[in-house]
C-alpha cells in the first residue's frame, strides 16, 4: 500500500483547529465525599477506513452514515453492551395482546438543536412517511408490517401494525426520527425529493451530537448537543478523520494524531500493544463474502453463474482455513450462514463452512460439462470463465485483499480466472444495481447485519432490490418465508422458520459467506469507560459508548 498519505497534515490540522473550539478540556472537580468527579471535555479524534457516502438517510449505506444518524438523531430505542434493547427517545413501551399496536412514551420536554420542540409528533411523521414511499425513495429504511403512526399528544407514539411483528423493536432501532419542520416540505409528490435533499452540515440535530462541519472523504466534527434530552456526553466533541490507506491511519494513532480507530487491521494488534495503546478483540457481527450475481436475467455472458454445480464448486474452491490464519491472523473463524454466530440463538449452527476441495470442485465442473481450454481456462457456454470480481474499498483498504488473492490463486486452479475491479464503496453498490442486476458478476464485499435476523433476511427479499440487495436474488418462496417470519411471535417458531431460510441461502448460494472477523478497535489509554455493542464503539447500535467515554483523571 502506498504512504503517500501518512502525514496527511492539511486535514488533521483543520480538525485539530476546529476541535479547540470545542473547549478542548475541562478541569476535573472532586464530587461529595471525596470521589472525583468524571473529566469533562477533550475531543476524541477517531480515524476510520471508511467514509459517510451521504448525509441523507434515505440515500446513505455505509456504515459510518448509520452511526453518524444513531448520534445525532433520535432513535425510539438502542441496545447496550449486553445486547439488550433499552430506552432512548422512548422512555418506556407496551404491546397490545394481539400484537397489532405498540404505544410507546417518549422523552417529555425535549428539543432540537434549533429550539423547536422535538416530540412524538417528529416520530409519527417520520414513520408515516417511511410507510408512504416504502416502495420508492424511503425503501432503504423500510420497517416490515408497519401500517401506521400517530401521536396523540406530544409524549405519546402509538405504531398500528398490519400484522403482529416479532422484530418490532429491532426494526425501529436503527431508523433515524426526523425534525418535521426540516424534512416536511422534501415529502411531497411522489416523494423523490426525499433523496435529493442534500441534508448539509451543520444539521439540525436531536442527539448527543451535533454534526457541526463535513469535508468529503477528510472528516466530520461533532459538537456535544446542548439541548440532548438523554445522558450529556462527557466529551465536549468527536472528530471523525477519513484514512484511504489503514497504514497512515495506524500511524496516526501511534503518533497520537489520533485517539482511537474504528477497526485495525490483524497485522497491527501485536504492535499497537507494545505502544501501550488498548486493544479491543471481541466477537462482532460482520461478515465478509462473496456475492454471485443471481438474477436469472443477467446477460447471457455469464449466465452460467446460475448453474447450482458451479456456486457449488466455487463454496468448495474456497480455502476459508488460509483466509482466517493468513488475512485474519485467527481474529475470526470460517463462514457458513448468512446469519452469524454473534448473533446467538438465531444463527443455526448446523450449517458448517464448505470444506476447501478443490477436486471436489473440479469435479462439479466437469460434471457441468465446462471443459478446459487450451490456455488453462475452462470454456462455459462458449465463452472463457473469466470473470470480473468488484472489490469495493472497505475490501481493498485492509486484509480484504490478501483474502481476495488466496481465492483467485485457487479458483486459477480450477481453470477460472477471476480479475479485481477496484472501486470506491458507492461506485460498487451501483455497479451492482446497474441495468437492473444484469451486468455485474461477482462481489468481494461484507456485511454488518443487526443482532435480530430480520434485516438480513431481509436484504435476500425481492423487495431489497435497488435497496439493500447487492445480488439480486429474488425467490417468491423465500419472500413468504420472510413475512412468516417476521409475522411469527413465538420465539421457538420463529426459529425455525429463520433457520428454514438461512438454509435456503445457503443451498441457492447468492453468497459464499467467507468468515466471521473479531472486531479488533484500539484507542490511547488515556481514554476510558469505551464499551463495545455488536462489536463496535462507534456504533450503528446505540448511543452509550459515546456518552460515558471521558478523559482519565
Amino acid at each position: 500500500m502506498s504512504r503517500s498519505t501518512v502525514a496527511r497534515p492539511y486535514s488533521l490540522r483543520l480538525v485539530a483547529a476546529a476541535a479547540a473550539t470545542l473547549l478542548v478540556a475541562a478541569c476535573a472537580s472532586s464530587g461529595g465525599g471525596g470521589t472525583p468527579a468524571i473529566k469533562q471535555g477533550g475531543v476524541f479524534r477517531l480515524g476510520s477506513a471508511s467514509t459517510i457516502d451521504s448525509l441523507n438517510p434515505f440515500v446513505g449505506i455505509e456504515f459510518d452514515a448509520y452511526a453518524t444518524w444513531e448520534h445525532i438523531y433520535p432513535m425510539l430505542v438502542q441496545y447496550n453492551p449486553k445486547g439488550q434493547i433499552v430506552p432512548d427517545f422512548a422512555t418506556s413501551w407496551h404491546e397490545s395482546p394481539d400484537g397489532l399496536t405498540w404505544t410507546f412514551h417518549t422523552q417529555p420536554n425535549a428539543k432540537w438543536s434549533d429550539g423547536k420542540p422535538l416530540t412524538a409528533a417528529d416520530a409519527a411523521w417520520t414513520y408515516n412517511t417511511i410507510v408512504r414511499f416504502k416502495n420508492g425513495p424511503t425503501a432503504a429504511l423500510s420497517i416490515p408490517q408497519l401500517k401506521h403512526a400517530s401521536a396523540p399528544n406530544p409524549d405519546t407514539l402509538v405504531l398500528t401494525y398490519a400484522h403482529p411483528s416479532a422484530a418490532a423493536l429491532p426494526d425501529l432501532q436503527p431508523v433515524p426520527i426526523l425534525p418535521e419542520h426540516v424534512w416536511a416540505k422534501y415529502a411531497t409528490g411522489n416523494g423523490k425529493s426525499l433523496k435529493t435533499f442534500q441534508n448539509g452540515a451543520p444539521i439540525v440535530s436531536g442527539g448527543p451530537f451535533i454534526l457541526e462541519k463535513y469535508t468529503q472523504r477528510q472528516d466530520a466534527l461533532f459538537k456535544r448537543n446542548p439541548t440532548f434530552y438523554g445522558p450529556k456526553p462527557h466529551i465536549a466533541g468527536l472528530a471523525l478523520e477519513f484514512f484511504s490507506n489503514t497504514d497512515a491511519m495506524v500511524i496516526a494513532l501511534k503518533n497520537g494524531q489520533l485517539d482511537g480507530v474504528e477497526s485495525v487491521p490483524p497485522t497491527t494488534v501485536a504492535k499497537l500493544r507494545a505502544a501501550h495503546l488498548a486493544v479491543v478483540t471481541t466477537p462482532s457481527i460482520y461478515f465478509d463474502d462473496i456475492s454471485i450475481n443471481s438474477n436469472p436475467q443477467q446477460d447471457a455472458s455469464h449466465k452460467e453463474l446460475l448453474n447450482p454445480l458451479l456456486r457449488e464448486a466455487f463454496d468448495y474452491a474456497i480455502n476459508r482455513e488460509a483466509i482466517v490464519k493468513t488475512s485474519l491472523l485467527g481474529y475470526g473463524q470460517p463462514g457458513s450462514s448468512i446469519i452469524p454466530p454473534s448473533t446467538g440463538r438465531w444463527n443455526d449452527a448446523a450449517i458448517k463452512p464448505t470444506p476447501f476441495d478443490l477436486g471436489r470442485a473440479n469435479q462439479l465442473l466437469n460434471q457441468a460439462g465446462y471443459k478446459m481450454g487450451p490456455n488453462g481456462i475452462r470454456i462455459a457456454n462458449g465463452h472463457p470463465m473469466s470473470y470480473s470480481v468488484i472489490l469495493p474499498a472497505d475490501t481493498t483498504n485492509g486484509y480484504g485483499e490478501r483474502s481476495f488473492l488466496i481465492v483467485q490463486q485457487d479458483f486459477k486452479k480450477l481453470g477460472v480466472r477471476l480479475t479485481p475491479r477496484n472501486l470506491d464503496n458507492s461506485a460498487a453498490f451501483s455497479a451492482i444495481v446497474a441495468d437492473h442486476y444484469k451486468s455485474f458478476e461477482l462481489v468481494m464485499w461484507d456485511w454488518f447485519p443487526n443482532p435480530d435476523p430480520n434485516f438480513m433476511l431481509g436484504s435476500v427479499t425481492c423487495q431489497a432490490w435497488y435497496s439493500w440487495s447487492d445480488t439480486g436474488y429474488c425467490n417468491k418462496t423465500y419472500d413468504r418465508l420472510f413475512q412468516q417470519q417476521s409475522a411469527t411471535t413465538n420465539p421457538q417458531k420463529r426459529q425455525q422458520i429463520v433457520y428454514k431460510m438461512q438454509q435456503m441461502i445457503y443451498n441457492a448460494r447468492p453468497y459464499l459467506v467467507l468468515d466471521y472477523t473479531e472486531s479488533l478497535e484500539a484507542h490511547s489509554a488515556k481514554w476510558l469507560d469505551l464499551p463495545t455493542v455488536g462489536g463496535v464503539s462507534w456504533s450503528t447500535f446505540s448511543k452509550i459508548p459515546f456518552e460515558t467515554l471521558h478523559l482519565a483523571g
